[in-house]
């Protein structure tokens, strides 16, 4: 874990997480020859990449409030237009894309409904939209178990980010949101992919170095720091199936509410 959280989370979390999701999202929106594409909430780029690599849309953009993540979609990828600014204020005019997508950021916004309603507002006449956002954190063993460790080792807040990450119990709830904002046609798949991290120690080492939830060790020296990690890792495997730690490995399901929407 030498190097910036930015890095950390394109060496990590990319190829194991937010890849998966992205090509299944692209999967699901088709994006077609020639198609402007907005990808909200970019963080390293990893949407509006494979999009590039696909080489079927138009002009594509991704949009971030994080300097330091964009600087590494920006060494990743020269194709893609890199944007700097906020998803509740797109510096765009409206009716400038085609396709607008959003894996795994919604949670985030501090104002949900202005977001989605940017989404609109951006997006030509007969537009679509793709959205992820994960589903009861219950539903994510991993998670589930982690929240429940670093609980027990650093208090009932400690886990309240990591919570947040899973904001919604209910597809239902999440498809209101999309047709409260605007969208006419609105679809929501509950989805399954399975997840696999070189060990339960490494998961719960980025989660604790290269998230937010670092802030929860900062005032620690690095032998505490390093003597919790390994705490909570251990009691987070205690917690659970077995099977989910076949070969030293960590391998579990992830559930996310897709959703795909469109304007007439």
């Amino acid at each position: 874990m030498d190097a910036s959280a930015p890095e950390l989370y394109e060496r990590y979390l990319v190829p194991a997480i937010t890849s998966v999701w992205a090509n299944d999202l692209l999967d699901r929106v088709e994006p077609r020859r020639g198609e402007s594409v907005l990808d909200i909430a970019c963080g390293t780029g990893i949407v509006a990449r494979l999009a590039a690599q696909r080489e079927h849309a138009g002009r594509l953009v991704g949009i971030d409030l994080n300097t330091a993540m964009l600087a590494v979609a920006r060494a990743k990828c020269g194709t893609v237009e890199w944007v700097e600014g906020s998803a509740l204020d797109l510096p765009f005019n409206a009716n400038s894309f085609d396709v607008v997508l959003c894996q795994l950021g919604l949670q985030f916004f501090p104002d949900r409904p202005l977001a989605l309603k940017e989404m609109v507002r951006v997006l030509k006449p007969g537009g679509r939209a793709g959205l992820s956002v994960y589903s009861a954190i219950e539903r994510t063993p991993a998670a589930h178990a982690f929240v429940q460790a670093l609980d027990k080792y650093l208090g009932a807040e400690s886990s309240r980010t990591k919570r947040s990450e899973h904001l919604s119990r209910d597809a239902h709830e999440v498809g209101a949101w999309a047709k409260q904002a605007g969208f006419d046609v609105v679809d929501v798949a509950i989805v399954a992919k399975q997840i696999t991290f070189p060990s339960m120690l490494d998961y719960v080492r980025f989660q604790l170095t290269a998230t937010p939830m670092a802030a929860l060790l900062k005032e620690r020296d690095a032998a505490e720091r390093e003597r919790m990690i390994l705490s909570i890792a251990d009691d987070a495997a205690s917690r659970l199936d077995p099977s989910m730690l076949a070969g030293g490995k960590l391998t579990f399901p992830q559930e996310s509410f897709l959703v795909t929407a469109s304007l007439r």
